[in-house]
């Protein structure tokens, strides 16, 4: 045998027993680790609302206005026309196997012609079908972002954003939403968080915590800041058209043609189907910016759980074109007459502010903590909220904006009641009149403040006579 080849076995058959060795040596240790991916991901919600102590009272039935599920107190159901479509597709047993990853083409084409404007036409082909508005922003992000790079998110805001782009080691900077303007954005702030980095700007509207609905010339001045920039625009608008009587949407896509815009909705909301999980994104490619890289990301990135549900995407063409503008009206009629008697309510409540919401489903209100001084933060107002009156909110913690907290305002009306009746009996037993604090105000001004509060506190009554069952 050739000495080369006498060096290789010998060579080969020591590698072979240092294999067996510490394949020997593994197996006695076990050592399963979870992956970098699975410990960046973060839900700071579930983390938040896990780590309260929430032990309602006992004489009191919990009533939960923390869940931005609009069909889990029963009131507020899906059209008759949408059980129909999604029976017709289970028993055509047409749309049993799989489909296009994007999705079935006639589906997406029912989404175009659903959206199309003639300032922003869609074709099926700028139609991509996810499994929830979660799903689909989640491809958003991660396809036009990379590890390291930033994307900008509205504070308070949805935490979803947050939790989707650290898991890529996509990093989140918070640009400040404005109360006293209706929780319009400080477009200044925006704009100075912009640098090399920045992937994306997401902008929800009507929003996930507040309530808002920006105004067509607010919407015209964040695409000035996001055109200015050539950065793209993540458009959540999962509350798409679901405004208050009076109020308008304007769909962000179509109030540019320089700006590339993806915006994400679906039927989670609207038509009251969240577990149905049917989401999309649509492609509003501006001088072909997404053509050469973006469209192709999106493409490859919904392989990764081969499509969406094809029962659902069948009955798709049907939803959209059969379900009645009546249900709509009559859905947000519901959501809004509670959001007035809650914003009436509590408005009148001391050391509260709500800031009136016009669209989606929730209303955030202030707490002035100086006038509660035995709570540190809004934390521990939302948890003896429930420990004394077995009412949930969500601690605006959950939306990176203290001392706030938001309702939900899906609930039926007679439950409404009763929960702003223990919110505001909590905040008369708590409350601490103010009798220093009138540096600013003139004369007359101090004694009507004060006049306020106090009749507030004397003349309160519950509208319900259901608060303590």
């Amino acid at each position: 045998m050739p000495e080369s080849s006498a060096t290789y076995g010998n060579t080969s058959h020591a590698n072979v027993i240092g294999t067996e060795h510490a394949l020997q040596q593994r197996k006695n240790v076990w050592n399963v680790r979870s992956s970098e991916f699975a410990k960046s991901t973060f839900n700071p919600i579930r983390s938040i609302v896990d780590s309260m102590k929430l032990e309602p009272h006992p004489e009191k039935y919990m009533i939960a206005l923390s869940i931005g599920d609009p069909t889990i107190f029963g009131n507020l159901k899906p059209h008759e026309a949408i059980i129909e479509a999604i029976q017709n597709a289970i028993t055509s047993m047409k749309f049993n196997g799989y489909a296009p990853t994007v999705g079935y083409g006639e589906a997406r084409a029912a989404v175009a012609e659903y959206y199309s404007t003639p300032s922003s036409p869609v074709s099926p082909n700028d139609v991509i079908l996810c499994s929830g508005c979660s799903h689909a922003l989640d491809l958003c992000i991660s396809a036009v972002a990379s590890r390291g790079q930033n994307i900008l998110m509205p504070r308070p805001g949805f935490s979803i954003y947050r939790t989707l782009a650290n898991g890529y080691g996509i990093s989140t900077k918070h640009y400040n939403l404005l109360p006293e303007k209706s929780w319009e954005v400080d477009l200044d702030h925006l704009e100075s968080l912009i640098d090399k980095n920045t992937a994306a700007i997401v902008v929800n509207n009507p929003s996930n915590p507040c309530g808002s609905v920006y105004s067509e010339q607010h919407l015209r001045d964040i695409l000035a800041i996001a055109e200015r920039n050539c950065v793209p625009i993540i458009a959540d608008e999962i509350y798409d058209f679901f405004v208050f009587k009076g109020e308008v949407f304007h769909p962000l896509a179509t109030l540019s043609t320089n700006v590339p815009i993806l915006s994400c909705s679906g039927l989670t909301k609207r038509f009251l189907v969240p577990g149905w999980r049917m989401g999309w994104i649509l492609i509003h490619d501006r001088n072909n910016v997404f053509a050469s890289e973006v469209r192709g990301a999106l493409q490859s990135l919904s392989q990764r759980i081969i499509g969406s549900n094809t029962l659902v995407q069948g009955a798709l063409p049907e939803i959209l074109r059969n379900t009645p503008q009546s249900f709509f009206d009559d859905t947000i009629a519901q959501v809004q007459a509670n959001a007035e008697i809650s914003y009436e309510r509590l408005r009148v409540c001391p050391g509260l502010k709500p800031v009136k919401p016009k669209g989606a489903m929730y209303m955030m209100v202030g707490i002035d903590m100086t006038r509660y001084p035995e709570f540190a933060t809004e934390f521990q107002f939302v948890e003896r909220l429930v420990s004394e009156q077995s009412v949930f909110c969500l601690p605006g913690k959950c939306f990176e904006y203290h001392d706030y907290f938001r309702i939900v305002l899906t609930v039926p009306e007679e439950q409404m009641l009763i929960a702003l009746d223990r919110i505001i009996e909590f905040c008369h037993m708590h409350f601490i009149p103010d009798k220093v604090e009138n540096i600013g105000l003139v004369e007359s001004e101090e004694d009507e403040r004060m006049e306020i509060e106090a009749t507030s506190l004397v003349s309160y009554r519950p509208t319900s006579q259901a608060t303590k069952s």
